[in-house]
């Protein structure tokens, strides 16, 4: 198959899969499923939010400087400065990695949750992403996804 046609991927367990009730991962157990995703040839694994903890922090930086060889390591960040800079703090080490930013992007969120206008929601964003490309310095690309939280509603 040739690389246009290809499917690749994408693999959330290891973040969204805490917000299951009643999971709660340690860096042991995040290595080993990692491991098994990196032995499936999962294309990328979101390895985490890094700055939610320094628990997951440790996780992305120890998945992603043992596995980025065999998947592009993925850690979350939201559209905010400090964390998009611990995000690449966990990644820096390893050569595969992406920054994964996100922002609430709906009407209700734009209104209640983050208090702001569309302009100001895409200025945050384009900041953003230019902040995490700024980050891969030195790469030969950067890799960065943006996300819309809730863009639908």
């Amino acid at each position: 198959m040739d690389e246009k046609n290809r499917v690749r991927f994408f693999d959330t367990t290891l973040r969204d899969g805490e917000q299951s009730p009643g999971i709660n991962l340690n860096a042991s157990e995040k290595l080993e499923i990692a491991e098994q995703l990196a032995r499936l040839r999962v294309d990328i694994i979101e390895a985490g939010f890094p700055i939610a903890s320094p628990g997951d922090f440790d996780a992305v930086r120890q998945i992603a400087e043992r596995y980025n060889d065999r998947a592009v390591i993925c850690a979350l960040a939201r559209c905010r400065p400090e964390d998009i800079d611990r995000a690449w703090e966990a990644l820096q080490h390893a050569a595969n990695v992406r920054i994964h930013v996100f922002l609430a992007t709906s009407s209700i969120h734009r209104q209640y949750k983050l208090k702001m206008d569309k302009s100001q929601i895409i200025q945050t964003a384009v900041e953003s992403v230019k902040r995490a490309v700024d980050k891969f310095s030195g790469h030969d690309r950067p890799n960065v996804e943006f996300s819309p939280e809730d863009a639908a509603r």
